[in-house]
């Protein structure tokens, strides 16, 4: 009798527990293609995101409600980034730093190319003046290499790979892009920890990383997320051709007018001319693009 007990026992604890697996494997799908869903893992450049911690469980899903539930910004985001991704990752490649970065241009700046923060952080990338300056980019009333779109990149990857020397890991170096690179420093210093994960930082770097992380695993995975954009939905590339100049140009309006385009698009697809001229004492050599069909 006993034996038999047992058995009943064993039969109806197997039972509830594929019930319970059951349950949490369809809540799992059930809630695929809707703002909750939630990875299993996620990493950022190889270097894995501890989910296991209870913070950092909940700060990666606070900043994954937020970006799936902003419909009309992340659905843009999505739509450039097939303009501009292509852009950016050749050149990441090149530099040798991570594809994951690309993303920390989509929550700097969600892809706009003119975009200027409160503080003055200019373009995709939302370098201030001075650091762009440090980076080898031009900066003058006439020019403005933060808003070129190749070079601002370059310049972003001597910022990330000078971070990762100093502080070994591509995470910390994402971070210091928000925080600085002695901001991040002292805080290690001072809290004795060396993970991004460890740190006790201020609100906007505490969050920085794992904004990347939302950004990365909804434009990676949208349909998990609820959207569901067409090829044909997104934003593309018009085919151009390149004109170096030399020298000065008094009159950008007019010089437009002979490429035969107008004022508006030769500063659409050259945002880093910041004049209505261009004064080249220099001699300096630019690469300004004329858009040959679709504007």
């Amino acid at each position: 009798m006993k034996a038999i007990n047992k058995i009943v026992m064993l039969i109806g604890i197997l039972f509830l527990s594929g019930i319970l697996i059951y349950a949490t494997s369809n809540d799992t799908i059930s809630k695929i293609g809707t703002p909750n869903y939630f990875p299993e893992k996620i990493d950022f450049a190889g270097e894995e995101t501890p989910l296991q911690i209870a913070d950092v469980h909940e700060r990666m899903d606070r900043e994954l409600l937020i970006n799936a539930n902003l419909h009309s910004s992340t659905i843009l985001i999505l739509k450039r980034a097939n303009k501009f991704f292509p852009i950016i990752e050749p050149i990441l490649a090149r530099n040798n730093v991570p594809d994951d970065f690309k993303y920390l241009a989509v929550i700097e700046s969600s892809l706009i190319t003119t975009s200027v923060s409160k503080a003055g952080a200019s373009g995709i990338w939302q370098f201030m003046s001075q650091t762009a300056r440090e980076k080898g980019l031009e900066v003058s009333e006439n020019v403005d290499e933060r808003y070129h779109l190749e070079k601002a990149t370059e310049a972003a990857c001597k910022y990330l790979l000078a971070a990762k020397e100093r502080f070994g890991s591509w995470t910390l170096a994402a971070a210091s892009y928000n925080g600085g690179t002695a901001g991040i420093s002292n805080k290690i210093q001072e809290q004795q920890v060396s993970n991004y994960y460890d740190l006790l930082l201020v609100d906007e770097t505490s969050r920085y990383v794992f904004r990347i992380l939302a950004l990365k695993e909804i434009m990676k995975n949208p349909t998990l997320y609820g959207f569901d954009l067409k090829t044909t939905d997104l934003y593309k590339n018009q085919p151009i051709r390149k004109i170096e100049i030399d020298s000065s140009i008094n009159n950008l309006a007019l010089f437009a007018k002979n490429q035969g385009i107008n004022y508006k698009i030769l500063k659409q697809h050259n945002p880093w001319l910041r004049d209505k001229k261009l004064d080249n004492l220099k001699k300096k050599t630019y690469t300004i693009e004329i858009p040959t069909s679709g504007y």
